[in-house]
């Protein structure tokens, strides 16, 4: 007696696991039938995702880019899907994830006729900032940021100018290229000047030294041939410190650095 009930029992549950069984299967079947691209063609799914960019839904437009991608890897749409995918990328801020995506178009399309487009927007992925006058507007300080970025950056912009000097992106590459150069020349000399400061005069020598031989030409060579001029004075060199301070007179006969060089 007691065998059979438990046989009974156990055939209850058999049946109550089987049913639950049927009811998830039927749901995700259900849950599949519910995708809305499942039936797009390659050409909807790639309208689709524009007009979520268009939207500025990044994510949504990287998703359905993505199921393109997948579905359709050989089609005329699918290299465009990868580019479209790094730039969703930076619009949403994750250089990480655009520089990587950029880097696999390129590897795999090196002559693609938009190669030069991916080299930009490589570029901007890899020192995400407006040039100097929307910088300034914003409050933004360019020197501020990671050094390498900014060389990273001016490296990417540069062979795109090497690469493709007819490219419509060759203009802005070189005036980006310019900036950077400028923020990276301010940068060495910020570090210069917070270590004069302190009183470390070997590493702000150092470091204005490195300016002025590496960005001669941009507005920072100036402050930083005065903190030359300090650095050396602090040291206790006075023929390094005079000789700096003639080029600062030569380079720049009105210099607002002069009086601060000579205390």
């Amino acid at each position: 007696m007691m065998r059979s009930v438990a046989r009974d029992g156990f055939r209850r549950a058999l049946k109550g696991v089987a049913a639950a069984s049927v009811v998830l299967l039927v749901t995700a079947c259900g849950l599949v039938g519910t995708d809305p691209t499942a039936k797009m063609t390659a050409e909807q799914l790639y309208a689709d995702a524009k007009n979520e960019m268009a939207s500025g839904n990044w994510q949504r437009a990287r998703e359905v880019l993505t199921r393109l991608e997948s579905r359709y890897p050989f089609g005329r749409y699918a290299q465009q899907a990868q580019i479209e995918i790094a730039y969703a990328f930076y619009k949403e801020g994750d250089a990480a994830q655009a520089i990587a995506t950029c880097n696999r178009f390129l590897k795999l399309n090196p002559n693609h006729p938009f190669a030069d487009y991916v080299y930009y927007l490589k570029g901007l992925a890899s020192f995400n900032d407006d040039l100097g006058l929307f910088g300034r507007r914003l409050g933004m300080d360019p020197t501020a940021r990671d050094p390498k970025a900014m060389r990273d950056a001016f490296e990417v912009f540069k062979e795109l100018t090497l690469r493709f000097p007819e490219s419509r992106y060759a203009a802005e590459a070189t005036a980006r290229m310019n900036y950077l150069v400028s923020a990276m020349a301010q940068s060495e000399v910020n570090i210069a000047r917070f270590y004069l400061d302190r009183g470390a005069y070997v590493a702000a020598a150092q470091r204005a030294q490195g300016a002025v031989r590496d960005y001669s030409g941009t507005p920072a060579a100036e402050e930083a041939l005065s903190i030359l001029v300090r650095a050396y004075d602090g040291l206790g060199l006075p023929q390094l410190r005079d000789d700096a301070r003639r080029v600062l007179e030569l380079n720049y006969p009105g210099s607002r650095y002069l009086t601060a060089a000579s205390r």
